[in-house]
């Protein structure tokens, strides 16, 4: 599956759905942003169950206040509407298909618990 341009209209949207979202939040002007690129772009080729969105920082930048991005590229897993991963910095192949793997085996229901235990 390619990746999604999300923007303000359909952010909400398509990380709010059932499933798996990585989120690639990044920018024209930086070089480790288009390093990374072609690695996220290859694994979206290999996880059609998963949607790979990415965030232009520079054209979306309310978005990247909102979740308070301060180094790109940063990238965000959310599985079911829950961000269970947000950590700045390109990931190698090895690493993102990682990420990935633990995201889908995580068990969203004690994830829920965990987050309704911890906001007590």
């Amino acid at each position: 599956m390619a990746t999604v341009e999300l923007t303000s209209a359909n952010f909400d949207e398509v990380t709010s759905s059932e499933g798996t979202v990585l989120v690639d939040f990044w920018a024209d002007w930086c070089g480790p942003c288009k390093r990374f690129a072609p690695v996220y772009e290859n694994s979206s080729q290999k996880h059609p169950d998963v949607v790979f969105g990415k965030v232009d920082t520079e054209a979306q930048q309310e978005i990247a206040a909102k979740f308070d991005i301060r180094s790109i590229p940063t990238i965000m897993a959310v599985r079911d509407g829950v961000i269970v991963f947000s950590q700045p910095g390109a990931l190698p192949e090895t690493a993102l298909e990682s990420l990935i793997e633990q995201v889908q085996q995580l068990d969203m229901e004690d994830v829920r618990k965990q987050l309704a235990n911890h906001e007590h």
